[in-house]
């Protein structure tokens, strides 16, 4: 066998070493996605996204569920059904400043607010399923006996159906509703503004649930 003079084999030798470090290079490249990212990296992100998402929803239904579906509520509330009457003599008077102590949903409850309509009606709590697919909602607070279709005659009972017209939050208006209380204390629409929330003509708060405002 022909020996190689020194020259020619440190050629061979370097000729070598690059397609090793060559093939190593291309094994990598193949054991990454496009633009060079590696795969566990980014599975990791995913599941991390997903996980997170997850969490929110989860947050969420609770919150919901804890404050009788308030969650969505609309930020304006609008007038006052057609039909219901204004308060004869209401302990609080349009412009007062109140504080609540319903906790109809977080934020709520210790805040101040301003009384922007009172009223003289039957107001119900009542439970059911949104018509777009929501989770049911239990014991949500409050509907008035105006903002039910064909209610007939109030009081309504515990454990009655009707069907609301009322529209303050999503899936609410056209949903078949299950009556869990009633009363005919004087019901108040009020507006709020606090670090968790600002609203006009929230529908509703009762008298019980309110007080004067130091």
């Amino acid at each position: 066998m022909k020996k190689l003079n020194p020259a020619a084999r440190l050629t061979a030798v370097t000729a070598a070493l690059g397609l090793a470090l060559a093939g190593c290079s291309t094994a990598n490249d193949e054991g990454r996605g496009s633009g060079g990212e590696d795969p566990h990296g980014s599975h990791e992100s995913a599941s991390s996204e997903t996980g997170g998402s997850e969490h929110d929803d989860m947050d969420h239904s609770e919150s919901g569920h804890e404050s009788g579906g308030h969650e969505g509520h609309a930020a304006d509330g609008g007038d006052p059904p057609e039909g219901i009457k204004k308060a004869a003599d209401p302990k609080f008077d349009v412009g007062d400043t109140v504080v609540l102590s319903a906790d109809h949903m977080p934020g709520m409850k210790g805040a101040e607010a301003t009384v922007s309509g009172a009223f003289d009606t039957t107001t119900y709590s009542i439970s059911y399923t949104p018509t777009d697919g929501g989770d049911p909602v239990k014991d949500h607070k409050w509907v008035v006996h105006e903002e039910l279709k064909d209610p007939g005659k109030a009081p309504l009972k515990k454990g009655d159906k009707a069907t609301v017209n009322a529209d303050h939050m999503p899936g609410m208006k056209g949903a078949e509703a299950t009556i869990d209380s009633a009363t005919d204390e004087t019901v108040y629409m009020v507006d709020i503004k606090t670090d968790e929330m600002e609203m006009t003509n929230h529908k509703w708060v009762v008298e019980s649930e309110m007080k004067p405002a130091k």
